[in-house]
């Protein structure tokens, strides 16, 4: 499906970086440092981390949409290490990362709860979390996102998952998202930010 999504002309997703990264990156990420972006698709929130001054490496089962992320960055003179990866599969590694960043992200329950507790031990002490993906009242909207409950979040959900970070920032909200053809309207998103003492 995602090979498939990237091949259309353009970018699905548009080229700006989603609003709640770019309004929250540069405050709460550990400035320079490395940083990980989860289901990177086509790198507009990856190179916008790169051109901020963060070592940034995007994750995707999707080559097609890593490749486009890799041109992007290029042409906006940056680099992004790119890795194609099944995040069932990917090692998040130990005190790997400075910061590990989910932006509609949305995996299997099962799968990201797993996923989450991994990147807690991925992050490095200080180390900053950084999501925001719909929550199941986006089922109502239809705007954006997986028709799926299972693969929506809610705040609840996600503190369990993330213990042992600090929670900085934890809400749900409905806000204007437009993002290219598949993000455009009002959406039932949550947002969080979570730093590793």
């Amino acid at each position: 499906m995602w090979d498939q999504r990237y091949s259309e002309p353009g970018f699905a997703y548009g080229i700006e970086p989603n609003d709640f990264l770019a309004a929250t990156a540069t405050r709460y990420l550990p400035a320079g440092g490395e940083v990980l972006c989860l289901a990177e698709g086509e790198g507009r929130n990856a190179v916008y981390l790169a051109r901020q001054g963060f070592r940034v490496t995007g994750v995707d089962s999707s080559a097609v949409g890593l490749a486009k992320a890799r041109a992007l960055a290029g042409e906006h003179g940056v680099e992004v290490a790119t890795v194609v990866a099944d995040l069932a599969e990917y090692d998040l590694g130990v005190a790997r990362w400075d910061g590990i960043v989910s932006i509609w992200c949305h995996t299997p329950s099962v799968l990201r709860a797993r996923l989450h507790r991994a990147l807690v031990a991925a992050l490095r002490p200080g180390g900053v979390f950084l999501l925001e993906a719909y929550t199941p009242a986006q089922l109502e909207h239809r705007t954006g996102g997986p028709p799926v409950a299972d693969m929506l979040v809610t705040l609840a959900a996600v503190r369990e998952e993330l213990a042992g970070l600090e929670l900085v920032l934890g809400e749900e909200k409905v806000r204007e998202v437009h993002e290219g053809a598949y993000h455009d309207g009002p959406s039932a998103v949550l947002q969080v930010v979570a730093r590793k003492p």
